[in-house]
C-alpha cells in the first residue's frame, strides 16, 4: 500500500480527506535551542540503577541486541516505521554521530544515537527498565556532550502515539515545530 505523508498544515490534507483518504498515523518533529545544562545533568543523575555514558563501537553487538529486543515495541506509523539495521550498519553510525547508553552491570539496557549536528536518530530502553528515567538520561547525556562540542540547536521526532517519548522531550524544553499525518488511500483503492 502506498501512503501519503504530509505536514498537517499542507492544504493537500483537506483534498485527501475529501477524497476518502484515512489518517493512519501522526508524527512530530521538535527543536531544542540552548538547553539548560543543569536540567540535563539532573536527568542523567535520576536514572535508577544504571551507569550512563558514551559508548564506543565495541558495543555494536550489544546495541544491536537491544534494538532487536525493542523492535516489536517501536510505534508504527508509515512516517516513523523503524527496522533494526544489521550490526554492521549500526557500527557504521559511529562515523556520523555518537552513541550513549545505560548499563546495568555489563548489560546494555538503553541507548540513543545522535548525529554530530544534534539530530537524535532514536532512543530505546529495554522492556522492564522503562519508566525509570533511563531514556531521558541517555538522551540528556548525548545533548550535554554535543553542547560541549558547540552544538546549540537539537532536533528529534517520533510517533504521536508514543506519549513517553513526547513527554520526555517536552520536559527538556523541545518545542514541536512540525506535525505530520500519514494517509492511506480509501478502502476501495486497495485492490
Amino acid at each position: 500500500m502506498t501512503f501519503e505523508v504530509l505536514r498537517d498544515d499542507d492544504p493537500r490534507c483537506a483534498v485527501l480527506e475529501a477524497a476518502g483518504y484515512r489518517i493512519v498515523g501522526e508524527s512530530w518533529a521538535a527543536r531544542l535551542r540552548d538547553p539548560d545544562p543543569a536540567k540535563l545533568e539532573a536527568a542523567v543523575l535520576r536514572a535508577e540503577g544504571v551507569t550512563v555514558g558514551e559508548l564506543g563501537p565495541e558495543y555494536a553487538d550489544a546495541w544491536h541486541a537491544l534494538e532487536t529486543a525493542n523492535e516489536k515495541d517501536y510505534p508504527y506509523t508509515p512516517a516513523t516505521h523503524r527496522v533494526v539495521q544489521p550490526v554492521e550498519e549500526l557500527a557504521a553510525l559511529w562515523t556520523t554521530g555518537r552513541v550513549f547508553g545505560a548499563l546495568d552491570g555489563e548489560r546494555l539496557v538503553g541507548a540513543t544515537y545522535i548525529t554530530l549536528q544534534g539530530e537524535t536518530g532514536f532512543t530505546s530502553v529495554l522492556d522492564g527498565y522503562r519508566g525509570r528515567g533511563i531514556g531521558q538520561a541517555v538522551k540528556a547525556a548525548s545533548i550535554l556532550a554535543l553542547l560541549d562540542a558547540g552544538v546549540r540547536v537539537f532536533g528529534t521526532g517520533g510517533a504521536a502515539l508514543n506519549d513517553a517519548s513526547l513527554g520526555a522531550n517536552l520536559a527538556f524544553g523541545y518545542v514541536i515545530e512540525e506535525r505530520w499525518r500519514s494517509y492511506a488511500p480509501p478502502d476501495d483503492a486497495k485492490a
